[in-house]
C-alpha cells in the first residue's frame, strides 16, 4: 500500500492516477474525503499531517508514502512513519534547496529543513526538487480570457518550468522502484523559456493573439502580495531580476527516471486550454 498526502493537489491527483495505472494499491490522506473527488479504487481516509492519531491509522498497512511538505510541521508524520516501519518516503522538496541564491532565501531554508527532518528520522528517502511549476501560470487565465493580456514584471526572465504531470510520474517511479532510495532529483521542463515566450506559446496553442504587458517590479509586487506572502514575492522578484536576459539549465531527470521526454510548455498549455477559455 502506498500513501499519498496532498492527494487533492496538482501533483497529488496526477500521482494517484499514475499509481493506479501501475496497479498499485493507493491510500489518500485528506481533510475532507467527501470533497476529494479521487478515482474509484483509492482508499480515501480522513487525516492531517499534524494529527498524530489520524496518521497512525492512515499509515496502517502502508509501506511507502509520498509526503507533501507542510513546512516545519512534518515531525508528527515522520514519528508515525518511523513507528510504522515505512520502507520509503518520497518528499516533494524544491530546487531552491540547491540553488546558489534561493538556498539563502526563506523558501530554500524551509525546504532544506524539511529534507533534514526526513533524513534525521531514519526513514529511507527520495527527494524530488522541482523548479517552477508550469501550473503556476494558471493565474494568467483571467487576463487572457478578459483582455488577451498577461501582465507581469521581468518579461525576459527565463525559467525552465516543469509540468505537474511529470513531477507525479517521477514520484510514481520513485515509489514503485527501490533503486531511487537515497537519491535526489532536480526536475525541470525541457526548455528554458522567458515569460514573453510562454505567453507566445500559449497564444499559439489557444489560437489567439496574446500580448505581454511589462509591469514595474513595484506594480507586480502589489499584485502578487494579494495572494502570496510578501517575503515570498520579494524572493521571486529577486529571482526574476537575476534571470532576466539569460537562459537557465535544463535537467534530463524526468526522462532519465520515466523513460519518456518531459512535457513541453505547449503540451501543458494544450492540456489546460479549457482553463484559459
Amino acid at each position: 500500500m502506498i500513501l499519498v498526502t496532498g492527494a487533492t493537489g496538482n501533483v497529488g491527483r496526477n500521482l494517484v492516477r499514475e499509481l493506479l495505472d501501475a496497479g498499485a494499491r493507493v491510500r489518500a490522506l485528506t481533510r475532507d474525503p467527501r470533497r476529494a473527488g479521487l478515482p474509484d479504487g483509492v482508499d480515501v481516509v480522513r487525516g492531517d499531517l499534524t494529527d498524530a492519531e489520524s496518521l497512525a491509522s492512515a499509515l496502517r498497512g502502508v509501506e511507502r508514502a509520498f509526503l507533501f511538505p507542510v513546512h516545519g510541521r512534518l515531525q508528527a508524520f515522520l514519528d508515525a512513519a518511523t513507528r510504522a516501519g515505512l520502507k520509503q518516503v518520497v518528499l516533494l522538496s524544491s530546487q531552491s534547496v540547491v540553488d546558489e541564491h534561493l538556498s539563502r532565501e526563506r523558501m530554500g531554508r524551509l525546504n532544506a529543513a524539511d529534507e533534514q527532518s526526513v533524513i534525521a528520522s531514519g526513514v529511507p528517502w527520495t527527494f524530488l526538487r522541482p523548479g517552477p511549476f508550469m501550473v503556476n501560470d494558471l493565474p494568467w487565465a483571467w487576463g487572457v480570457k478578459a483582455e488577451g493580456v498577461v501582465r507581469a514584471a521581468y518579461g525576459d526572465a527565463a525559467t525552465a518550468p516543469v509540468d505537474e504531470r511529470d513531477i507525479a510520474a517521477v514520484a510514481a517511479r520513485a515509489l514503485l522502484d527501490d533503486e531511487h532510495v537515497g537519491l535526489a532529483y532536480e526536475l525541470t521542463g525541457p526548455q528554458s523559456l522567458t515569460q514573453v515566450e510562454r505567453v507566445r506559446i500559449l497564444g499559439e496553442v489557444l489560437g489567439r493573439e496574446l500580448r505581454f504587458e511589462e509591469l514595474t517590479p513595484e506594480a507586480a509586487r502589489e499584485r502578487m502580495t494579494r495572494h502570496l506572502e510578501a517575503e515570498t514575492v520579494d524572493s521571486l522578484l529577486r529571482m526574476f531580476a537575476r534571470q532576466a536576459g539569460t537562459t537557465v539549465p535544463v535537467s534530463t531527470a524526468v526522462e532519465d527516471v520515466t523513460g519518456r521526454p518531459a512535457h513541453t510548455y505547449a503540451e501543458w498549455a494544450a492540456h489546460h486550454a479549457g482553463d484559459f477559455g
